[in-house]
């Protein structure tokens, strides 16, 4: 499996000038394909025990000791596959992060979060891990961020392999102490008690 990230400006751009008169539909291949994928595409979702972060400054769990949070959204995925091919996919996230009393005076923050193959109810086919820099604006506590991952290509067994038999997960890297949190159904959000 592959995760590339592509500039498609650039490649319209440099696609359109060497097309000539051709149509950007023409160019970029897009319309009915010659053949239909066999099946759905993998579903796409975000692990429940691993779809939020908190970070305690302290030793209690209370609002006060709360730095930066991170919550998954919303988690979409776009697929193409035919015949013997693998299947490629394109993943797009909506990723909410808030900064807590414990990080006052601080404006950026690092997390890490991963996106996972698998086989359905099987195993982990392949993992990577992303590093996202997010930056608070002055005054603001929170900022929702979409981050895209592209060209995730799956190997099929067979040219009947419905892409229904894989899985793309996501979800944050956490401590145990993060997961045993989510775990047991506990969070905490910047803007609890806020109109």
């Amino acid at each position: 499996m592959r995760f590339t990230k592509l500039v498609m400006v650039t490649a319209l751009v440099a696609a359109t000038a060497i097309a000539g008169c051709r149509s950007t539909q023409e160019v970029l291949q897009i319309g009915a394909a010659a053949e239909a994928n066999p099946g759905p595409c993998p579903r796409a979702f975000a692990l429940y025990d691993a779809s939020r972060i908190v970070e305690f400054r302290g030793d209690q769990e209370r609002f006060a000791n709360v730095g930066f949070t991170g919550e998954f959204q919303k988690v979409r995925s776009l697929c193409r596959y035919y015949s013997a091919q693998p299947i490629e996919g394109d993943l797009e996230m909506d990723i909410s992060f808030g900064r807590g009393p414990a990080a006052s005076g601080q404006s950026t923050a690092t997390y890490e979060y991963f996106v996972a193959v698998t086989r359905k109810n099987i195993g982990v086919i392949n993992k990577e891990t992303f590093p996202i820099q997010v930056t608070f604006p002055a005054g603001a506590d929170r900022v929702t961020l979409t981050e895209r991952v592209d060209k995730i290509v799956i190997p099929r067994a067979k040219e009947g392999t419905s892409g229904e038999n894989f899985e793309i997960i996501v979800g944050f890297e956490l401590t145990e102490a993060q997961r045993n949190f989510n775990a047991e159904g506990k969070r905490f959000r910047v803007s609890a008690g806020q109109n």
